[in-house]
């Protein structure tokens, strides 16, 4: 199977973190962005960055970076259908997309994914919560680059919930432990960020 390209969503507002870039905060010594490359980088193809704004901002980084085609921020699932794009143009059947405020990504997502992957091809993550009770993580995610157009219109119908999307394509799912770190933790706030630098 040749490797899977795979796009980081890094393009939202950042607003419950105070502003900015939450890609280019620092989690110990080290940008959430560089984090999750080091993370993804291994076990996927080609890599894009998907983010709205200045792309100078990510130069160093190396990767391509990517913007929305839908306007007003439409939440994560237009950087999944900026990454169907950019991955169909490189000739790939599919995408990984993953959230840039997830630094503890599980190393074989990509290989549990696509072993995952539904009828339609469609995979999420998703790990137990505290009470044992399997929680989605659809934004980390193996998505057909076929479906690009469905999704299209889903955004310009008004639908931004990624997971009601997943959802009604009959996922498959890639369940990872959560024990002793969840890998999907989701840095949204200040205090999430200085709980994460003790985990490391």
């Amino acid at each position: 199977m040749s490797p899977v390209p795979a796009v980081i969503l890094a393009g939202g507002l950042s607003t419950r973190m105070g502003g900015g870039n939450k890609a280019l905060r620092m989690l110990a010594g080290e940008t959430l962005l560089s984090r999750v490359i080091a993370r993804l980088s291994p076990q996927c193809g080609p890599l894009a960055i998907n983010a709205n704004g200045e792309p100078g901002q990510f130069e160093e980084y190396g990767l391509p970076v990517i913007a929305d085609g839908i306007a007003g921020f439409a939440g994560p699932l237009a950087g999944v259908l900026a990454g169907m794009e950019w991955a169909a143009g490189e000739g790939a059947d599919s995408v990984v997309s993953v959230s840039v405020d997830t630094p503890f990504l599980p190393e074989d997502l990509v290989h549990r994914l696509r072993e995952a992957a539904g009828r339609s091809g469609v995979a999420i993550a998703a790990s137990p919560d505290d009470s044992g009770q399997l929680r989605d993580h659809p934004t980390c995610a193996l998505w057909p680059v076929s479906l690009r157009g469905e999704l299209r219109d889903a955004l310009e119908s008004g639908l931004h919930r990624i997971g009601q999307f997943a959802a009604a394509h009959d996922p498959g799912r890639a369940v990872f432990d959560s024990r002793p770190v969840d890998p999907f933790l989701n840095l949204n706030t200040p205090e999430d960020l200085a709980r994460a630098a003790r985990l490391v």
